[in-house]
Formats: structure tokens, sequence, C-alpha cells
């Protein structure tokens, strides 16, 4: 009784195995895996090979229709009963590093390596695991998002505008509203066609529709690309009749007035062997580059290109810096002749990566993979630029456990570089009057006003050098200089302008001297400097440099002190370019106390505004502050003698 059970369960394996065969022939994918898992199952423990052999045609079938968690467990039994093609090792592999199993998805790359040194694939996976935490930590500034207007039940994919306003968007969709009735045995769901929405004249987008007539059949269509005037439409058609399956082709209708014409083939493409899709015309409209298995590639599916009126026969491959061994596909444009195409051959997050192509020269490219968040674990497809903007659509079937294809919006947020200043009295406070002349080697002229606070912020070109004059009445000129940086992380640059008053004198911070000499300490060097470079920027000032004692010492040994370290300032900035003729010198000694500013009546709440540190008042003070106060009476200041000097040519 038992063996004749086996018997029955063993033909029953055997019909469903020759079944799930049949169809795996034609591509019918989600079909064929429904007959392998029946024969799985009818399939004993013992009969290892078998089982082997069962779970590794039902997991190439989920692959193949990205259902990664039953292509996992069915790569894992392939594994457990010792599929004998170490090839096994690294599909399994990709379908851990799409699942996020890192970690097992090297182990299992590295046995696919020892069996297999040269599998370039392999060697791909493994680099990609060593780059999908960089890629993690490291994101673009790039803004993804799911659609809520374009994405329906099922799958919908390869957005593209397609009018010159950019207020129109083709897709392609497997949803209920297809031409046809039948179910795709490779998909699992009705054959695709080509849908469109449109924005009102508010600007939102519309409920998508299906394009009538036209270019959709009761086949497969999609994945459509334009014409740079709009006027052409090449796209793949796809005859899936079980009962004569055909390579996918590429068909290009044509449009009158709103409607579009029934395609035809390009390029004789119908009667071919090969597989030819994924059209797209390149900006100029010259050329067509489209995707095909066609001899001559490094394997998988490859990139091509042909002149927009010729044939496909004697298509040139776009070589190897884009085409691998793997699937190179879903080639796109940007305005700016950038190609855009997704692989699983090159390096990458997942399934399929975006990356970006840039001519180099005869037949060489830079290629580089779009990173996260555009590019996941999962397949990434099927970009499209709104115009020279940096924003768009693309699919992906992320975060749908099925690998159904969903539409994305994409926005790189634009780079701000601002400067951010502030006028204000050195010594003192705000000047809500100044006013700052902004001048940039790009052309940049403004004048620019300043709050009430003394700030201003305005926006400047990345890349652009740019000088700033700080100016207010009866007040010296303040420059400042900046260069952008061309990076394309927002920046802020923080600028200060210190003006110095033409009718009062200015202390000069941070002038040091030995102890009871007139030797200039090193630590002066830095506020000296600023003060060479003010002079420069006023050529028409004269100043006089004003040396100021405490009331400690003899009168006259504080006078002669006080006017040698005068005349140590005025002799740095004559020996950094700054002419005798403008520069006097005077030590007041003790004669000159300092009258406490607002400003200093803050920062010392024992002191009030107007307050003259007289040798008199000092003395009141408890002796922490006296020293302060000596502290302050010990400065260095100048003042505007003349404005109009050079003038005329006289001095």
């Amino acid at each position: 009784m038992m063996a004749a059970l086996w018997l029955l369960c063993s033909c029953g394996a055997e019909v469903s195995l020759r079944k799930g065969d049949q169809k795996y022939a034609l591509g019918e994918y989600t079909d064929a895996a429904v007959f392998y898992k029946k024969a799985y199952s009818g399939t004993p423990s013992k009969e290892k090979e078998q089982r082997a052999a069962t779970a590794f045609k039902l997991a190439d079938c989920y692959r193949r229709i990205n259902y990664v968690p039953r292509a996992l467990a069915a790569y894992r039994n392939a594994v457990r009963y010792h599929y004998p093609d170490s090839v096994v090792y690294r599909y399994f592999a990709d379908m851990l590093r799409i699942d996020g199993k890192t970690s097992e998805a090297e182990k299992n790359y590295l046995i696919a390596l020892e069996h297999n040194p040269d599998d370039i694939l392999a060697q791909n996976g493994l680099e990609s695991c060593h780059l999908i935490q960089e890629w993690k930590d490291n994101p673009t500034r790039y803004i993804v998002k799911k659609d809520p207007i374009m994405n329906g039940r099922y799958s919908d994919w390869s957005p593209a505008f397609g009018s010159q306003e950019y207020d129109v968007l083709y897709f392609t969709s497997s949803r209920k509203e297809s031409t046809g009735d039948d179910i795709n045995g490779i998909t699992g769901m009705k054959n695709c066609d080509i849908y469109v929405s449109r924005k009102d004249d508010k600007g939102r987008w519309q409920k998508p529709e299906l394009v009538e007539g036209g270019p959709n059949t009761v086949f497969e269509d999609g994945t459509c690309s334009f014409s740079p005037d709009f006027s052409a439409m090449y796209y793949t058609y796809c005859a899936s009749d079980p009962q004569q399956p055909r390579p996918a082709a590429i068909y290009k209708s044509s449009r009158s007035d709103a409607s579009w014409s029934a395609g035809s083939a390009f390029g004789s493409s119908r009667d071919s062997i090969y597989n030819y899709a994924h059209p797209a015309v390149s900006p100029d409209g010259k050329w067509l580059y489209f995707v095909s298995d066609m001899d001559g590639g490094y394997g998988g599916m490859d990139l091509w290109r042909v002149p927009i009126d010729g044939r496909l026969i004697g298509a040139e491959n776009l070589g190897p810096d884009i085409n691998t061994p793997g699937n190179e596909m879903f080639p796109t444009f940007r305005k700016n002749g950038e190609l855009y195409f997704s692989s699983n051959g090159h390096p990458g997050m997942g399934g399929l990566d975006i990356f970006c192509a840039v001519s180099t020269g005869d037949s060489t490219w830079t290629v580089t993979n779009m990173g996260a968040p555009l590019n996941s674990q999962a397949d990434d497809f099927g970009m499209t630029f709104e115009g020279d903007l940096t924003r768009g659509y693309f699919s992906s079937n992320r975060s749908d456990g099925r690998g159904r294809d969903h539409i994305w919006t994409f926005e790189l947020p634009e780079t701000v570089h601002k400067i951010t200043g502030w006028v204000y009295e050195k010594d003192g406070y705000e000047l809500p009057d100044a006013l700052v002349y902004l001048i940039g080697n790009d052309g940049t002229n403004l004048k620019l006003n300043v709050k009430e606070d003394g700030s201003f912020t305005q926006r400047i070109n990345p890349g652009v050098s740019y000088l700033l004059l700080g100016t207010a009445k009866g007040f010296m000129n303040y420059k400042q200089e900046v260069t952008a940086d061309s990076t394309n992380q927002d920046r802020e640059y923080v600028l200060q302008f210190p003006l110095s008053s033409i009718s009062k004198p200015v202390l000069i911070d941070n002038i040091f001297f030995d102890s009871n000499s007139a030797n200039l300490r090193s630590e002066s060097a830095e506020s000296l400097g600023e003060l060479v470079q003010l002079l420069t920027d006023n050529a028409g000032v004269t100043i006089e440099i004003g040396a100021h004692c405490d009331y400690k010492g003899d009168d006259d040994y504080n006078r002669r002190l006080s006017q040698q370290r005068a005349e140590s300032v005025v002799e740095y900035l004559i020996t950094h370019g700054i002419n005798k003729d403008r520069l006097t010198a005077r030590g007041y000694g003790e004669t000159t106390p300092k009258t406490i500013n607002k400003k200093n009546a803050e920062e010392f709440d024992f002191l009030d505004e107007g307050t003259v540190l007289t040798e008199q008042f000092i003395k009141t003070l408890p002796e922490n502050q006296q020293e302060i106060c000596n502290q302050l009476n010990r400065r260095t200041e100048f003042r505007v003698i003349r404005t109009t000097y050079g003038l005329f040519g006289g001095k």
C-alpha cells in the first residue's frame, strides 16, 4: 500500500516537473513556479539530487519575478540538498543581499568564488557587500517619495514625460483596466499597457487613464520613450502568446493631434530571434538606445544604440564601461546628455541599481552609482527628469514583498549658498543705517541694506569669489572677501563688519608690550595686521596712534613710555606698507583716562556709562576692581585725523 502511494506521489511529481519545465521554456515563470512547488513537495526527501534540482528551478522562477522571500527559501533548499552547480551560491547571495542579509550574502559570495574565482558577478556582489553600509551611512541629498497618484494595486513603472511643458506623464502598468483579459504567465498579472496622467489648470496630476488605441494591444506594451519634439513614441512590444512566443521588439507610434497611431516594428526587430526592448531617444534625436541580448555583448542584457533612422542589424554596443555579464536595462536620458540606466552587474545595493553614465570620449564612459536613497536593496530603474530640473520620477519595487513595481518621485533640493553678515561699530553696537556693497567675479554688483540689528543675508552662487565692503556715514569702510566653494552641500558664510569711527578714538584690541618696555609682543601681530588692512582699504585716511598708561609711576616716565609705545606701533605699520605721512605717534601717559561706554558698562556691572576712570575714582573701588580699571586705562587707540589724504595729488 505504502509503495503504491509512493509511486503515485512520484508520478505526480514527475508530471508537475514536466509541466513546470514547459512553462519555464516559455518564460512563464509564475505559472512554472506553481508546478515546481508541487513537484518539490511530491519528491521524497531521500531523493536529494532531484530535490536539489527542483528547488533550484523553483528558486530561479521566484528570482526572475522578484519574489525574494520565496526565492530565498527555495535557494536555501537547493543549497541544503547540495545542488551541484556553484552558481547556486551566487544567486543565493544575490537574494540575501536584496533581503538585507549582507553578512550571510558575503559568506555565500566567498563560497561561489572558491568554486569559480573568475565569476565577475560574484566578485562585484562581494564588493557590493562592502559598499552597502557606506552608501547607507552617506546618503545623497535626493528626497524620494512613493507617488500617491500614479500607483495602482499592481505594477506601475517606467515613467516618461510626454510634452514640452512636462505636464503629461506616461508610464507602464498591469492594472485591471489594461487591454485584454489574459493573465500573463510570466508576471501573474494582466499584460501591461501604456497609461497617461495630465496636470489640470492648477498644476495637479489627474487620475491616470489608459492610452486608448494606438500602441496598446492585448499583449505586452510599455516602457516608452519620446522624440525630442514628442511627436514619436518608441516602446517595447512583446507578443506573449503561448502558442507562438516571440522575443520582445521595439515599436514606434506617431502622434496625430491628440491621438497615437498603431505601432509598427522599428528597425525590423519583429522577426528577430533576439530581444530588443527599453528604447531611449538621445537628447539630440539622432540615436536610439536600447536593450538587447543579441550576439556580441558582454552577457545578459546589454545597452546598444543605432541611428534613429537605421536598422538594428549592426548596432553599436556601448562597451565594457557600461555593460557587464549581468543585465543593463532601462536606459533614459537627461537633457544635458547624461545617460541613466539600471544594472545588477555593477556593484550595487541590491537588485537593479540606477547608474549615471557620462561620455568621456570614443566608446568610454564614467559610470557612477547614484547611491542611497535613489537606490535600495530592491530594483530601482526607469528614471525620468523634468526638463533641466533635478527632479522627476523613477520606478522601484522597494517595500513590496511581492516584488511589484511602483512609481516614486525624486528631487534634489536646490543647494543654497548664502552670506550672513553683521555691521556694527567697533567696540560698540549695530549700525542699522549701514550699506554693504557686494561684487562678484561673475558680474554680481549689489548694494545691500542691513536690518535694524545690523544684519544682512544674501544668497550667492557656488564657485564665485566675492568682495564685500561695509560702509556707514561717519565710519571707515571695512572690506571682506569670500569665495563660495563648489560643493553641492548648503553653505552659510558668516562675516563680521566692525566699522571704526571717524569722529572718536577707536580701541586697538590685543596690543601687548613687554613690561616697562616699548617692545611689541608677538601676540600683537593679529590686531596690527587687521589695522594694516583697514588702512590699506581706506587709503585716504591719516590717523594718530595714541598710547595711554594708568596713573601708577612717575608722570614723565609714563609719558615717555607711552610715546615710545605709540612710535613702536607706527614703525610696525610703516614696515608693513603704510606710508609714514599717514601716521602720527602720540604718547598721552596718564593724562587722558578712559571714558566708559555703553558696552563697557554692560560688561562690568560696577561701572556706569560716561564714567571717567580717573585716579580719584579708581581709588574708591575695591582692589580687584581697581585693577580692572587700570587695565582699561592701559590702552592703545587710533584716531582719524583726515579722510582726504592723496586727493588731487596732495598729502
